[in-house]
């Protein structure tokens, strides 16, 4: 009797078998192998044909403070070392300050040089990877961790020690032409600022000098004429005193002359006189001025008579001596002669003094910028031991490695090419029979 076994059918699965896995590997150690000697061949090759690469670094710190002692006493220029050091800083950045030392050294950068290029060309492949610079935190107040870290990379061939020595001294020295350059301008600004301010009390002093003749020639006028209207009105005043002393001469004369009073007499000698032809009370008023008639006609006609020949009141009158004696001062005033014969008027000027010593001082100001330390130099380049590129010890090791990993990984991508190829073409009814191995037929396929 013959009978069959059927089987389900046999779905494929994702999960991959390790052990056949590694059989599957150790059976293509041999293509592992070709594929890591062959890419550790190529970077043989890479590292001992590759062009040797070096690099050398500077280190840059701030100055000590009496270093920039002298500058900072100036009271011109004020630059802390911190701010020395930020300044050099930027100008080792500065596109100019390169480009400067590319064109001023152009001995040392013959190897950047290429025909049919300018110079800014050569410069740009230069300047675009080779210098590296690290600048202080400008936040940070500490000296101590504030510095500047100069790189340079470059080929053989080419003397970088020297390259960075020089651009680094050439940085420097162009700063410090720039700071001597800023302060002889901050100088040259405030001897302008005080010669003007000088110029300014000189013009004020001129201008007040004139006001004050002007005022005292004014002063004097205005006396004089008050001087001269006062001696007029005295005098028409004694005139018109004279005229009515002689109106009060005539009457009294005339009085005089009726009474009989020749000479001068009191009116109790009058009475006296009077009471011999008669008898009558006779009665003197004490404390009164005696009448003018009682000076007799005689006396008074002589006083008439000496004021008809007077030419001028002016004696009669003290105050007119001293107004001629005032008229007389103001002919001249000595104040104004002082002041316009003056010959070295600055001596004069009120409130220059300060700015006279801040002048006298900004020109004694001799400050040697050729000597002034902007930075200290803590390490200078130096030759390098060895090429930092290409690292062979390196180089070899990376390229067995990279060489394993490619073999491995092709190996592992033909062994999953072959099995899903068996899955394909294995059918999924069968029959009850011998059975084979899965493993032992990819296997069999990969050998």
């Amino acid at each position: 009797m013959s009978s069959s076994f059927r089987v389900p059918p046999v779905t494929p699965s994702d999960e991959v078998d390790l052990v056949a896995l590694f059989q599957a590997i150790g059976q293509q150690k041999r293509l592992i192998v070709i594929v890591a000697a062959a890419v550790t061949l190529l970077a043989t090759a890479y590292a001992f044909l590759a062009t040797p690469e070096y690099q050398v670094s500077s280190v840059l710190r701030p100055a000590a403070i009496n270093e920039l002692d002298a500058l900072n006493r100036s009271e011109v220029y004020q630059l802390p070392p911190g701010a020395a050091l930020i300044k050099v800083g930027a100008s080792l950045e500065s596109y100019e300050t390169r480009l400067g030392f590319f064109r001023a050294n152009q001995a040392l950068f013959e190897e950047f040089v290429r025909p049919g290029r300018t110079l800014e060309q050569s410069f740009e492949e230069f300047n675009r990877n080779s210098i590296s610079l690290s600048l202080p935190d400008p936040n940070k107040a500490d000296l101590l961790s504030s510095y500047i870290r100069l790189e340079l990379n470059y080929r053989q061939g080419i003397d970088g020690v020297a390259i960075l020595n020089g651009f680094i001294n050439y940085a420097i020295a162009a700063e410090r032409d720039q700071i001597a350059a800023d302060m002889n301008g901050i100088v040259k600004n405030r001897l302008n600022e005080l010669e003007g301010k000088l110029n300014a009390a000189r013009a004020s002093y001129e201008a007040d000098k004139k006001t004050r003749i002007a005022m005292l020639h004014e002063t004097d006028n205005l006396r004089r004429v008050q001087l001269q209207d006062e001696i007029k009105a005295l005098r028409t005043q004694l005139r018109t005193l004279r005229a009515d002393r002689m109106a009060q001469l005539s009457e009294s004369i005339s009085i005089a002359q009726s009474l009989g009073i020749q000479k001068p007499t009191t009116p109790t000698s009058l009475g006296e006189e009077r009471g011999r032809a008669s008898s009558g009370m006779r009665t003197e008023i004490n404390n009164q001025q005696a009448p003018l008639y009682f000076m007799g006609f005689e006396a008074l006609e002589a006083e008439r008579a000496a004021l008809r020949k007077r030419t001028s009141d002016d004696f009669t009158d003290a105050r007119i001596a001293q107004i001629a004696r005032e008229l007389q001062l103001l002919n001249s005033n000595r104040e104004v002669e002082v002041l316009s014969e003056r010959k070295n008027e600055d001596v004069f000027l009120s409130g220059v003094q300060p700015l006279r010593a801040e002048e006298a001082r900004l020109r004694s100001l001799n400050i040697d910028m050729s000597r002034l330390k902007l930075v200290t130099i803590d390490k200078q380049a130096l030759e390098p031991l060895g090429p930092i590129k290409p690292k062979k010890a390196m180089v070899l090791l990376l390229g067995m490695i990279l060489g394993l990993m490619l073999g491995l990984s092709i190996a592992l991508v033909r062994y999953l090419f072959t099995a899903q190829r068996s899955n394909n073409m294995m059918d999924p009814r069968v029959t009850l029979g011998p059975k084979r191995d899965l493993p032992a037929r990819v296997s069999s396929e990969l050998q």
